[in-house]
Formats: C-alpha cells, structure tokens, sequence
C-alpha cells in the first residue's frame, strides 16, 4: 500500500511516500480501507521527536492518528463488525498510523460512521474529538448551567469542546485571535475573548472548568478566573499542584485513551446535528508535509483533512 512514512525524527521534510506492506490482522482487528485522515498538533510533536519518551518509534514509521474508511476484512474473533461496514476511528498509538490506503485496528477503538457525516469529515474527529470528551465529559465532569472558558476556540479540539459544552447546557467563554471571532461564535461561543488585544485574565471570573489546550502562562493565569472548587483540565502540560492547592481549585493533565464505544456516543451528537466537523484546510495525502507545517504555525482554524481516495472521502 501506499504510505506516507517517516525514515528518522526531524522537519517537514523527513515525510516521504513509500510502499509499505500492509500489516496482518489479528484476531480481534479489522482492515480498514483508508479514505481520509486528519492532521493533529500530536503528529508534528511525534515527528519532532518531542514524545519519545512515551512513543518510541520503530523507522519507517507512519503517522497519523484518525481514519474513516470501510472494513474490507475482519480477524476470526470480530463480533461488532462486519466487511463493507463505514467507520472512523481513533487507533492506537503503538501501531502503524493512518497516513496510509489502509489501516489495522482492534475492533474496540473503531465506531459506526455518523450517516450526517462524509468520510474526510468523519475522519476528522475521533483524536480531537474524543480529547474535548474526556476533557469535559469524563475529567471535568460538566452539568448544564455551569460556566466554562475554553482556551484556543478556533482549534482542533477547543471548537470541539464548545460544541460540546453547549450541548451540554454550559456558558461558553473562549479565547481566539479576532479574525476568529464569528467563528467561534458560530459554534455557540457566549462570550470571545481576543487574546491579542485583552488579558483573559483581567475579563473572565468565576468559571466552573478551565479546557487549557495552551500551556505556559495562559495555563498559570487560568487558576485565577476559577471559582473556588472548580477544575482546570489541560491537554497542554501537566498543570502545577500546588498553584492548584493555593487557588483551592483542581488540576488534571491526560493523555487520551481513545475508545470505540465513547466514539459511538460522541458520533451520535453529530447524527443528531448537535455538533458539527468544520474543515478548515483540506490537503492530499502526497502533499502532508504542508499540512504539518499549517498545523504547526498554530493558526489553522478547524480542522486539517488529509483525503487519500478523491473518488469516497466526500462520499457518506
């Protein structure tokens, strides 16, 4: 098959096309017929090298870490699945990835295709998707009523999250660049904050969760717009304890563990129109180096796509 590959850590540029041999299905995996993925802020950090102490590589490798397809094959113990079935997925981290035609997945980490969904767009939300789920739904623990500020909107994840929280019932406080400003609003923002012409941290107080997908300073000063016995959850970096303590507030740092039956769940707030995919930039997949280089400008909006079947990624 056709993959893009990585031979050795290192820029953009070390991501190259190669002909790689599709790997064999265990027992409980299917082989998914690959027709679109995304690129997330983990696939350029991986390729850095910046991860290695939790992710060791073994060259040539493939990135990418969302797919949505159909299963051409299932192994000998497959019970939720069946061949010609349309999926998205969220795949473990410590198998081949998904810049590629096919890819092998344990059938517990795939989910039923959203019918309201194409297949670029699927495949754009199991990783992010999943990262605003478990942040809100499984960390922080949101109820209707509260109110929430949501760090970077206009990304990935955050215009997951708003989504997310509006469904839920929250008030929705988010921070983005102006030029992001309808956007996000759009996605069911309450309030934006332009964080390059105000301080949050002088205009936002008392809210219940803080969704940190920043790190650094913006993380540091969000332990002050928390009520007492609110919670910050950071995808960023692993927040400061005893900041945490001294604010009287919660601090939480995760890393994902994707899961096909909560992707089923969260699929179904997009069968019912609830939250919506937007994709920002679209890119072939011989062409993913560019992606990466938007991706790790910080400034896309939504998400980036990556087809690898022109003919099925805007098929439903």
């Amino acid at each position: 098959m056709f993959a893009m590959v990585i031979d050795r850590y290192g820029p953009p540029e070390v991501l190259h096309g190669a002909s790689i041999k599709v790997t064999s299905l265990g027992p409980f995996d299917v082989l998914i017929k690959n027709y679109a993925t995304s690129v997330n802020p983990v696939d350029w950090k991986v390729r850095q090298g910046f991860l290695q102490a939790r992710l060791s590589l073994k060259f040539p490798a493939i990135l990418g870490w969302d797919a949505a397809g159909v299963i051409e094959q299932v192994g000998a113990g497959v019970s939720r699945f069946q061949v010609g079935d349309k999926v998205f997925t969220r795949p473990a981290i410590d198998r081949p990835g998904t810049y590629a035609e096919y890819v092998v997945v344990n059938e517990n980490l795939v989910a039923e295709k959203p019918t309201s969904l194409n297949f670029l767009e699927a495949a754009c939300v199991p990783l992010a998707g999943l990262t605003a789920w478990e942040a809100l739904v499984e960390h922080a623990h949101i109820r209707s009523g509260q109110r929430i500020l949501i760090h970077g909107g206009a990304g990935g994840v955050g215009g997951f999250a708003i989504q997310l929280a509006k469904a839920m019932g929250l008030y929705v406080l988010t921070t983005t660049r102006k030029v992001n400003t309808e956007y996000v609003t759009a996605l069911g923002a309450d309030d934006v904050i332009d964080y390059e012409s105000q301080a949050f941290e002088r205009v936002v107080e008392d809210v219940d969760v803080v969704l940190d997908t920043i790190g650094g300073t913006v993380q540091e000063k969000s332990f002050g717009v928390l009520r007492p016995g609110g919670i910050l959850v950071s995808i960023a970096q692993p927040p400061d304890q005893k900041q945490a303590e001294e604010h009287h507030v919660k601090a939480v740092w995760f890393f994902l563990e994707p899961d096909g039956k909560k992707l089923q769940a969260l699929g179904q707030l997009f069968a019912e129109g609830k939250m919506k995919p937007t994709v920002g930039n679209v890119f072939a997949l011989r062409d993913i180096q560019a992606a990466h280089v938007l991706s790790q400008s910080g400034h896309s909006v939504g998400k980036i796509g990556i087809v690898i079947d022109p003919e099925m990624a805007y098929q439903h």
